[in-house]
């Protein structure tokens, strides 16, 4: 999944990247003969930040005759900024990115293969959902190593005192009843939930998958269609319902972003939040003394605890004249206590079996024993590679779920501007 940085932020790393010019570009050599290669990171929190930096130092220590150069990115602008440094030549060697991101670098020829240079211990410590997530044609463009669910972030003190069933991983909350506890939440002064839909079309899609729900149907000529069944509108009409009909969600919210909720789930104005496992970071900085909260795993339906991700994920480049380095330096960032470190860093999930395992991403303290309990429910995003989805999702996806979940339009109006406009779209990258 993708990262937002600050926009101060992003500003900065984007001018270190100018003027960094070439600086991405590996494949060389240094004056003692040593391969030079160089590793784009996309880590931005400062955990992150020096988990990766102290790996690749301990990296060089032990490898004199292959040195790896830390080279900072944005999550803000990786996209352009990766293809135009591919179609300069200039691109990095080891490239950090998300998934969600690969398939047009991956068809482009942009990226390595890495079936043939990976070693089986890293393969086979990976499951297959989460390899799935960065297969593209024939070949797999990127080691998919961390991963982020969704949670609910809740008021303690909120829920315990309202007397609801807390649910657990064990025994979730169904979306009926969820609806009905953000009812029983709701009280003067305090909405039951929050929903930052700012970016409605991943969340959508991504808890859609509880209920049963898909939306992308792929044919046995391997075309996609869209389709919208009854699973598809369980999560979408629950909200739609909360905010327009029950009066537990803030109508407010639905134009925010995940951080902006926070000021107000600490001030009592919403009981729970619905966010990305890692916001748990910022809830830990900017939550006031004494303010007590808890984690709790996302409404289940059909399809049980099942929700979609776009794991955070390490490539080569294709121009690279070092990928069997490339790809031994990606070896050891992902050896399991390393992987634990970069989860850890990043307050995500480790896609790895072994880390995951990792007694300190099992403790009750800020949620981890939650979310690791979520894992083995977790499947690739329903638009992982399905060509057009970008401009599904910005052109017919977002106005059209942004107006249905303020109450401007109905479900079927809902459903012909995703199914029947989103076809047309589809149809075009499909000739």
């Amino acid at each position: 999944m993708r990262r937002r940085l600050p926009a101060l932020a992003a500003v900065t790393t984007a001018l270190v990247l100018l003027l960094a010019g070439c600086s991405g570009e590996g494949g060389g050599t240094d004056a003692n003969g040593a391969i030079r290669l160089s590793f784009q990171s996309l880590a931005w929190q400062k955990e992150s930040v020096d988990a990766n930096k102290q790996l690749v130092r301990e990296w060089n220590a032990a490898h004199p005759d292959v040195q790896v150069d830390y080279v900072q990115g944005s999550w803000d602008n990786v996209h352009d900024q990766l293809l135009t440094s591919f179609e300069g030549g200039e691109a990095p060697d080891i490239i950090h990115d998300a998934s969600d991101d690969l398939a047009d670098f991956a068809y482009g020829g942009y990226l390595a293969d890495l079936r043939t240079l990976l070693p089986g211990r890293l393969t086979e410590d990976i499951p297959q959902q989460s390899w799935a997530t960065t297969t593209f044609g024939d070949g797999v463009y990127g080691v998919p190593f961390l991963q982020e669910p969704k949670v609910l972030i809740a008021n303690k003190k909120i829920l315990e005192s309202s007397g609801v069933r807390i649910p657990t991983p064990e025994k979730p909350w169904s979306w009926p009843e969820f609806r009905r506890v953000t009812e029983k939440l709701t009280k003067k002064g305090t909405y039951g939930v929050a929903w930052p839909l700012k970016e409605p079309v991943s969340v959508t899609l991504n808890l859609g998958l509880s209920a049963g729900g898909q939306l992308f149907h792929r044919g046995a000529d391997g075309k996609v269609t869209i389709r919208s069944e009854e699973g598809d509108r369980v999560m979408p009409g629950t909200v739609r319902d909360q905010v327009n009909s029950d009066r537990s969600a803030a109508r407010s919210a639905l134009g925010m972003g995940g951080s902006d909720t926070l000021p107000g789930f600490f001030g009592g104005k919403y009981a729970m939040v619905p966010l990305g496992f890692s916001y748990r970071q910022q809830v830990v900085e900017q939550a006031p003394e004494g303010f007590e909260w808890t984690v709790l795993p996302t409404p289940a339906g059909s399809g049980g605890l099942a929700q979609g991700v776009s794991p955070q994920t390490l490539s080569v480049a294709e121009d690279s004249p070092h990928k069997k380095e490339a790809a031994r330096f990606i070896d050891f960032l992902l050896r399991p206590p390393n992987m634990v470190r970069l989860a850890r860093g990043d307050w995500m999930l480790p896609t790895g079996t072994e880390a995951l395992a990792d007694p300190a991403l099992h403790t009750e303290e800020n949620g981890w024993v939650t979310g690791t309990a979520l894992a083995r429910s977790l499947r690739p995003a329903p638009a992982q590679s399905v060509r057009g989805y970008p401009e599904w999702k910005d052109k017919v996806a977002t106005p059209a779920l942004q107006e249905y979940y303020s109450g401007a339009i109905d479900t079927e109006e809902l459903r012909e501007r995703l199914v029947d406009d989103g076809n047309r779209v589809l149809a075009r990258y499909q000739r």
